[in-house]
């Protein structure tokens, strides 16, 4: 099965340019910059991206042309290449009709000019800064978010700046069109959790699908045996199974993994949260209860499905899973002030690709603060640099992306059937989560691997949010 959203392919535009006027005064000038703009294309082209290339343009005119050739393109982002100084009226047209967020791309051919030997003719392939101040000032008049990179052609540290926006432009597309699913009810008391729907898609665009329990229980109940059987074998690959678990509880949640999985494909969703609190081991409370396994193989196939019909941190989630960074759903669960640690995780759903070992299913005859019981997923985030990233809701309505970069560390973990981590971001853990909470973000999050503030700060600009990184 293939999500929606994970079958985007990010699409860039890009443009060239320089001012014609320097063509006939320097003869070698155009050809070298046109070299320089085919390299540029081609790096584009290996960040695993579309790429609309709308050539090389020397005047208002010609910047038209390209605006109307990128109008058509349905593109996430335009990159506008300078190699030498061109004037603001060439390019600003491009942002005005296209309405997609744009990058200047502001490389020279080399770390610096050869003083001794450069003539007028060389010096203008190295004169892009000059137009940089000039099109940000055009830019902010004319009501245009401006952003750019600076730096030489082959410099490895610009191309990852360039990277993260176009991974943020793809990220950017594919909420544009996910699909955000909800099953069940609000966790009772959970005031944070609450989200206005509405907001989600005027924020972050995409659709909101309201789906019911009984919607999933027509779908298990038409699970054969076989598929049963199927599932169990999945699980039993995928998974170590502790002593605790019961056959027909992993049978259960394999039933309900499979009906899960049709729910999921029926309604297209991209993400899911839900909740049913249940009574009495009634039909509904035993399908809440036996979500998790199937939530979690979903979620690790870069399909968030998250309990506690925590919304924003589903979406949160489906933002770091297409950032590369995968994604867990967590809370904070204990502070260690021996090593330092801050110990985050949660019962239920969880990221399998991001495990540090094998994932283990331990049977649990009490879901805390859950009614029913079955098999639950424990693991370890993977060692090494990690980012925690949330979505706070604040007064007004606006979202802000709050996050946080430090490390997973070893040592002792409970062994409770929850995901728990040791988080050391480098300070005392009571100071770090005062600073955290004092962002407003709520008691959920995702827990995503690598350094990635940078990438959400990108994603949080070309949504036009706010963006908040804590590091006491």
């Amino acid at each position: 099965m293939t999500a929606h959203v994970a079958g985007h392919r990010t699409k860039v535009g890009v443009v060239a340019g320089g001012l014609g006027t320097y063509w006939p005064q320097f003869p070698d000038l155009l050809p070298q910059l046109q070299q320089c703009a085919r390299r540029v294309v081609e790096r584009l082209t290996a960040l695993n991206c579309d790429v609309v290339d709308a050539g090389f343009i020397s005047d208002a005119q010609e910047g038209s042309r390209a605006a109307e050739q990128l109008r058509v393109a349905d593109l996430d982002l335009i990159v506008m290449y300078i190699p030498t100084y061109l004037t603001s009226s060439m390019m600003l047209p491009i942002a005005q009709r296209t309405g997609v967020p744009v990058l200047v791309l502001n490389l020279q051919p080399s770390e610096a000019m050869d003083h001794r030997t450069f003539d007028t003719g060389k010096w203008l392939a190295y004169c892009g800064s000059c137009s940089v101040p000039e099109m940000s000032n055009a830019f902010l008049r004319c009501g245009i978010d401006f952003r750019s990179v600076s730096g030489y052609l082959e410099e490895e540290r610009s191309w990852a700046k360039v990277g993260q926006w176009v991974k943020a432009a793809g990220v950017k597309a594919g909420l544009r069109g996910a699909r955000h699913g909800l099953m069940g009810h609000l966790y009772p008391g959970m005031l944070d959790v609450s989200t206005d729907l509405t907001l989600i898609t005027a924020q972050f665009g995409g659709h909101m699908e309201v789906v019911e329990f009984d919607d999933l229980r027509v779908r298990v109940a038409a699970v054969t045996d076989a598929e049963v059987a199927a599932r169990v074998d999945l699980a039993k690959e995928t998974f170590d199974l502790d002593d605790t678990v019961q056959l027909p509880d992993l049978e259960w949640g394999a039933k309900v993994s499979v009906g899960l999985d049709r729910l999921v494909e029926d309604f297209q969703l991209d993400s899911l949260a839900y909740y049913h609190r249940g009574l009495d081991g009634e039909q509904h409370e035993r399908l809440g209860a036996g979500m998790i396994l199937g939530a979690s193989l979903l979620t690790g196939r870069g399909i968030p499905t998250v309990g506690e019909y925590e919304l924003r941190t589903s979406v949160a989630m489906l933002m770091m899973d297409r950032l590369g960074g995968g994604g867990s759903f967590t809370e904070l669960q204990a502070l260690n002030f021996f090593d330092d640690v801050v110990e985050m995780g949660h019962d239920g759903p969880a990221h399998l690709a991001i495990s540090a070992a094998r994932p283990l299913l331990r049977g649990l005859g009490v879901y805390h603060g859950k009614r029913g019981w079955g098999v639950s997923v424990e693991f370890d985030v993977k060692h090494g640099p990690v980012t925690t990233f949330g979505i706070a809701q604040q007064r007004d309505g606006a979202f802000r992306l709050v996050a946080s970069e430090g490390q997973v560390v070893p040592g002792p973990l409970l062994q409770i059937g929850n995901t728990t981590s040791r988080v050391d971001f480098g300070c005392h853990p009571g100071e770090w989560v005062d600073r955290w909470s004092d962002t407003g973000i709520s008691h959920h999050w995702a827990l995503g691997v690598g350094h990635r503030a940078s990438e959400v700060k990108a994603v949080a600009d070309l949504l036009g949010l706010e963006f908040v990184q804590v590091q006491p």
